[in-house]
């Protein structure tokens, strides 16, 4: 190391600098230049670092060799970036230098937050239906014992949120099947035509009691592309339903299926499917967050509607395993287009 501390460092993958027992910056690489800036070598280590629980790690490792870690962050313009610090002693000059690395652990602190966030939505999610349940068995316990109006109201309201919670843990469920099978490209052959007819045929009676009109255009030939059948209908059934809860009575659907051709964002030979609607539209700051979990455009009249907040979420999951995209239009006051474009061959990463 003492004999070409530099070109050592070089080696790495991830910035790193040694620092000298004079608390000097001996030697850095490219990528530990671009982190902290250029020119660091030969300055005092505090100069350069600054991060107090940085420094006090360094120090630390001065004093008794122990190998400890920590973390820099910083951020880049955009995001925020962490990093978790190495420091470690290595002998140097007849006495102890320290060789400090950085490694970017960035995505699994966003995976961490990921996981926590989605346990925080989870419990509220299923802490509203609870408590209203707790609420209303303890009052016909208690009050409404003997009341056989309030016993009907109160059972039907309970059963309702039963059933809320129901539809919340069968789409999580759901989400969890299309997540861990997100890698493995589906095997069958589906004929997108008589899916669409299908579900079409399926949610007729739904468009009819909230007072909207459906049409369905095809091309003259069958297409047929690689897929999860049941999967497939999945997103189309997801999408159609969400377009008649949210529409509004008196507005119509086009669901629309054209004919292979050349997609550039597949790269390749594609088809699409649209599910447009005549509704309110979205307005465009939540057209980019659409497929989060738990995300709505509007909670309340969401869940009044039955909406768990993972419909697109299990869309975009299942749109990327068939290797396929998904496009969201819309414009305030004249409606909305969800687009899925599939792969012909199922080749496309």
């Amino acid at each position: 190391m003492t004999a070409a501390p530099r070109d050592v460092l070089m080696v790495l993958g991830i910035p790193a600098l040694l620092i000298a027992p004079d608390h000097r910056i001996f030697a850095t690489n490219a990528a530990a230049e671009k982190l902290l800036g250029k020119n660091i070598e030969g300055r005092h280590f505090i100069t350069a670092l600054r991060q107090p629980t940085l420094l006090d790690t360094i120090e630390q490792v001065q004093r008794d060799g122990t190998r400890r870690e920590t973390r820099y962050l910083t951020n880049d313009g955009q995001h925020d970036i962490t990093y978790r610090v190495t420091c470690g002693a290595v002998p140097m000059q007849g006495r102890q230098g320290v060789l400090v690395s950085f490694e970017d652990i960035t995505p699994m602190e966003q995976a961490g937050q990921m996981r926590r966030d989605f346990v925080a939505n989870v419990s509220h999610e299923l802490r509203t239906p609870l408590t209203a349940l707790l609420g209303f068995i303890e009052t016909l316990q208690g009050p409404a014992r003997n009341d056989a109006k309030a016993q009907e109201r109160f059972l039907g309201i309970m059963g309702a949120e039963a059933e809320r919670m129901n539809r919340l843990v069968s789409d999580l469920l759901s989400l969890s099947r299309v997540e861990a099978e997100e890698r493995v490209r589906p095997a069958g052959q589906v004929d997108l035509g008589a899916m669409i007819e299908q579900t079409r045929h399926s949610l007729a009676q739904l468009a009819d009691e909230a007072g909207i009109g459906m049409s369905v255009h095809l091309p003259p030939e069958p297409i047929v592309v690689p897929g999860d059948a049941d999967q497939l209908r999945q997103i189309l059934t997801n999408l159609v339903e969400n377009a008649i809860k949210y529409s509004g009575k008196g507005a119509y659907i086009r669901i629309s299926l054209g004919v292979p051709d050349y997609e550039t964002r597949l790269r390749g030979q594609g088809v699409r499917i649209e599910v447009s609607d005549t509704g309110p539209g979205i307005d465009a700051v939540h057209l980019p967050r659409l497929t989060e979990r738990f995300y709505r455009v509007d909670s309340h009249r969401s869940r009044e509607l039955g909406g768990t907040g993972l419909g697109l979420a299990i869309v975009k999951h299942i749109v990327n395993r068939h290797r396929g995209r998904l496009q969201v239009e819309s414009q305030l006051g004249k409606g909305t287009t969800f687009t899925v474009i599939l792969p012909m061959d199922g080749r496309q990463d």
